[in-house]
């Protein structure tokens, strides 16, 4: 069966070329597909080929972009019913296109326009305000570092960012900076208090919470990287631009990464509810993918929780994106104890669980 339509947008104009159409079935992602430049997609249900995402009814259970899921094995008229098609794309609101009452006997369905729209932005988590509070001379130093960085000139980004927060200490942007060149230069404890300088003069400004994740994440401070996260949480940025009608810059944030270090640190603090559910929001928002990791991660939550078919899927999913990764041997060995315990081979998904 295929599902054929169009996305357009309400004022006319074109489309981003990275448009998702996403089904979901019982509010969990079951299916995505890209749609060609004029805004058309097709997507066949139960295919192993064109599917960029496929999952199980509980939502667990993602792949990616190879092909290599197990096929639905047909679409009961009863799961059909409890599934939506919307589109995906940041800056445009989506209109929902329901299935039920579809004739899912026929061996194409038109379901026709979903509809976009364009909606605001908010930029101030991701973007600080402070360059523009601050005095000309410092905002020339620190476009001097960027450009320096842009150059790989460590010495003259490390000189002009420097002095950028000498003129203006509260300038978080250059203090994040500033941050970054430490790091790259090896000096960590000077770039751990410069993004604890801009997270102070910016409060809102997540860029620093997240490069201090990453440093208590090497450090295996577990404690420190779950108070680091859940400050980015608390502040919720993707919850807010949803509930107020705006979106983020996403470019300049990587919210899955944040998840990812959450799950970690509730992981290892043995709070594996917890670290499930960040690590499935994390894998949500990693659609390109970029962070095969957190499959792995998934993985041993469901391996903790005797969930072997999910801890499979997962370990497969993480060989699938990472096939030459450094332990993808230990892993692969891994997957065959889990299959060699009882398990089995992985079956499609039960639509019975909708």
């Amino acid at each position: 069966m295929f599902l054929r339509g169009r996305v357009a947008t309400s004022d006319g104009t074109k489309l981003p070329h990275d448009t998702l159409v996403e089904r979901l079935c019982n509010n969990n992602v079951r299916q995505q597909v890209y749609t060609a430049p004029d805004g058309s997609f097709s997507m066949q249900l139960g295919s192993r080929t064109n599917v960029t995402l496929d999952a199980s009814a509980d939502g667990n259970t993602r792949y990616g972009l190879s092909g290599n899921a197990p096929a639905e094995m047909g679409i009961p008229r009863t799961d059909l019913s409890n599934c939506e098609l919307r589109a995906s794309l940041s800056g445009f609101r989506s209109d929902v296109v329901t299935l039920v009452a579809r004739d899912t006997f026929a061996g194409t369905i038109d379901v026709g326009s979903i509809v976009v729209e364009r909606i605001g932005k908010v930029e101030d988590m991701t973007i600080s305000a402070t360059p523009y509070k601050a005095p000309k001379d410092a905002r020339k130093a620190y476009e001097k570092g960027l450009a320096a960085k842009k150059a790989s000139n460590l010495r003259v980004a490390h000189e002009s960012f420097a002095k950028a927060v000498e003129i203006y200490p509260k300038f978080a942007d250059a203090w994040f900076q500033l941050g970054g060149v430490l790091e790259q230069e090896n000096q960590i404890t000077a770039a751990r208090n410069a993004y604890v300088q801009a997270s102070a003069a910016d409060t809102k400004f997540l860029p620093p919470y997240l490069a201090l994740s990453n440093l208590a994440f090497r450090d295996q401070d577990w404690n420190e990287l779950l108070q680091l996260t859940n400050r980015i949480l608390e502040l919720d940025p993707l919850n807010y631009a949803r509930v107020k009608g705006y979106i983020l810059d996403l470019d300049s944030f990587d919210y899955a990464e944040a998840y990812f270090y959450n799950s970690v640190a509730n992981f290892n603090l043995d709070r594996i509810d917890a670290a499930e559910k960040s690590a499935r929001k994390a894998a949500n928002l990693d659609v390109r993918p970029r962070f095969p990791q957190i499959h792995l991660l998934l993985a041993e939550i469901y391996a903790r929780k005797m969930d072997t078919p999910s801890a499979i899927t997962e370990f497969r999913i993480y060989l699938d994106q990472a096939p030459n990764a450094s332990n993808a041997a230990q892993v692969r060995e891994r997957l065959l104890s889990l299959q060699a315990s009882g398990a089995g081979p992985l079956a499609p998904p039960d639509a019975s669980k909708n």
